[in-house]
């Protein structure tokens, strides 16, 4: 019962934010401080409905200037709810065309100054990192990126793909690696405390000085410290019976 009552009013919760969102975006469109707006208003109401305790240790993401390019493992669509109130300043995302014909969350995802690709033209995908990169060298706007390229609930990280890296190199900005705890299996909605969530931000890795050829070894630079540390989170992250929580 407990469960039900919690997706109703986080299924409302998602319909007052695209509302409310959509006003205030199109009253500032592409503002870069959109997305973090619209993440806090869809992540502090769900996390309180979901009954979710979120430990963040994010400080080298919050502290670090705009111009960055953030990596992050993806989990599943709750990622939405449970990550908003960690999204920093002057933050952009990428994601698939598709996501634009979502009702109201698309339009939230265009109006934050997003950037769309259409995966399925791989010469308009590539322009449109081009266009990516020379909006992290130029205009002191970060981009964040699920360098695994789907959702992966599973407990080893997939292989990541090239984008992130070569942007990041193009533009000659650091990388700043998200990590958070495993939670598929972990949470139980029908708990008044139905779990708790850890994210913690790794170190900038510089990239300035480097080049294409690098890119596989700073792939797997970061996968590993990735991997390490999201494996200590969900150590350390206390866990509830098992419950569905799906994607």
């Amino acid at each position: 019962m407990l469960y039900l009552l919690r997706m109703a009013l986080v299924g409302l919760n998602f319909l007052l934010t695209g509302f409310i969102g959509l006003f205030v975006g199109l009253a500032r469109p592409f503002n870069p401080d959109n997305n973090r707006l619209f993440g806090r208003m869809y992540s502090h109401p769900a996390l309180r409905i979901l009954g979710l305790k979120l430990r963040a240790e994010v400080g080298p993401l919050l502290d670090h200037p705009p111009g960055c390019v953030i990596i992050a493992n993806h989990q599943s669509n709750w990622d939405l709810f449970l990550l908003g109130t960690v999204v920093p300043p002057r933050m952009a995302c990428i994601g698939k065309k598709s996501l634009k014909w979502v009702p109201l969350f698309g339009q939230l995802f265009w109006l934050g100054g997003n950037v769309l690709i259409n995966r399925q033209n791989a010469y308009q995908a590539r322009r449109s990192l081009q266009t990516t990169s020379r909006v992290l060298a130029e205009q002191n706007t970060s981009i964040w990126i699920f360098p695994e390229g789907t959702r992966n609930p599973g407990s080893t990280l997939l292989a990541f793909k090239k984008g992130a890296f070569q942007m990041a190199i193009e533009a000659g900005v650091p990388i700043v690696p998200l990590c958070v705890s495993r939670y598929a299996g972990r949470l139980n909605f029908n708990r008044w405390r139905s779990g708790e969530l850890r994210v913690r931000s790794l170190p900038p890795i510089p990239t300035r000085g480097l080049t294409a050829k690098d890119v596989p070894e700073l792939m797997a630079r970061c996968r590993e410290q990735m991997q390490h540390c999201i494996d200590d989170l969900s150590r350390e992250a206390p866990q509830n019976s098992p419950a569905p929580v799906r994607s």
